[in-house]
């Protein structure tokens, strides 16, 4: 089992910034990608960014130069940087950790595991 703990979330003003973090424990040697993920109301959770236990990174074409995910392998674990924030970030983000390094849909049969969510608001 893996528990992905988020912290960082809040309100912020549009062109603000906020960092989230996502603490990782448990059978981490499992795990070979990490990323964020987001839910604005009405719409379908999407991947806003991903980085591999190697360190490749993939992002969402909307939040490209904005959004930097990064990690720390020594205390297991992974940070969102985001800069620029934009009334439609407004979402909550959640924290996911999974087996398969391809973020396609059709390798989370192998495992994933996801945080409890993070609330983020931007007031334009």
């Amino acid at each position: 089992q893996v528990q992905l703990v988020e912290s960082g979330g809040g309100l912020v003003q549009a062109g603000g910034s906020l960092r989230l973090s996502c603490a990782c424990s448990g059978s981490i040697f499992s795990i070979n990608a990490m990323g964020w993920y987001r839910q604005a109301p009405g719409k379908q959770r999407e991947l806003v960014a991903g980085i591999t236990r190697g360190g490749v990174t993939n992002y969402a074409d909307s939040v490209k130069g904005r959004f930097t995910i990064s990690r720390d392998n020594a205390k297991d674990t992974v940070y969102l940087q985001i800069n620029s924030l934009k009334p439609e970030d407004t979402a909550v983000y959640y924290c996911n950790a999974r087996r398969s390094s391809n973020w396609a849909p059709q390798y989370d049969y192998l495992g994933q595991y996801w945080g409890q969510g993070t609330q983020v608001t931007v007031s334009s």
